[in-house]
């Protein structure tokens, strides 16, 4: 059994980390061209279910078929770091180098439960109203019942985290193996629920997306019901950010 795994879900060829713990995983792999990595299509998987689970179909095969202490995931333009904003712009041009070391998270792991992105925070609306303006409430709505059917308990978590305005994205962690377990549990049968109960034949390519969606805010539940301690790192991203095009589909999101 491995010590530390870090998934780097991705859907292309891209580079990746040296260190030996990061395993690329090709996520939606069922049907694809093989890109040389670990596919999520092996053992038991919902490989095709990936338009609509993103890269939960990676974290189910990690579940299901991964045998080690501690798993994480990350994208491959998305990476943990522990380094200052001085230090981040340093290595603008070879940002690879600000990535989380395996030596840095078992100094952390020492301390904390689990390692999560730093919270976004919407600022003028709550996690329930950017859903609202940005997805189908009806799906939210709908997740809400069906945790109030099948895990009442989590229902406060649940109110707290909507009403709020900062969340964790991406789906990003690290963890033991058997907190994840626990986790994939839980969320898996909450969305497959979900599932069988929403009708998205309507909905276009990126509100297709909608488990991964919900997943984002689930995974927030989970996590403060289960009173863990947490360690927030800020992300990394390979790529550079238009963020005048973020803003400004934020704002028309909010106009409409």
């Amino acid at each position: 059994m491995k010590g530390l795994v870090i998934l780097v879900a991705t859907h292309k060829k891209y580079q990746m980390p040296k260190e030996s713990i990061y395993l690329p995983l090709h996520v939606g792999r069922e049907g694809k061209e093989d890109l040389g990595y670990q596919g999520d299509n092996t053992g038991d998987n919902i490989s095709i279910k990936n338009p609509n689970y993103c890269e939960l179909t990676g974290l189910y095969w990690a579940w299901k078929n991964l045998s080690c202490e501690y798993i994480g995931l990350c994208h491959y333009r998305r990476y943990f770091t522990n380094k200052n904003l001085i230090q981040r712009f340093l290595h603008k041009h070879n940002k690879f180098d600000l990535i989380l070391t395996e030596s840095e998270i078992k100094k952390l792991l020492e301390e904390y439960d689990v390692i999560l992105p730093t919270k976004r925070n919407y600022y003028i609306e709550t996690v329930w109203s950017h859903y609202k303006n940005a997805h189908h409430i009806k799906d939210l709505e709908e997740t809400k019942k069906i945790i109030e059917e099948k895990y009442p308990e989590y229902l406060d978590s649940f109110e707290k985290v909507m009403s709020g305005t900062k969340l964790h994205l991406y789906n990003m962690f690290i963890m033991k193996k058997e907190d994840f377990d626990r986790y994939c549990k839980w969320v898996f049968d909450i969305l497959f629920e979900l599932e069988k109960r929403v009708n998205i034949s309507s909905y276009d390519n990126y509100q297709k997306r909608i488990f991964g969606f919900i997943s984002e805010r689930l995974f927030n539940v989970w996590v403060y019901s289960r009173k863990l301690r947490l360690k927030k790192l800020p992300v990394v991203n390979i790529e550079e950010i238009n963020w005048g095009k973020k803003i400004a589909n934020f704002l028309l999101r909010k106009v409409k």
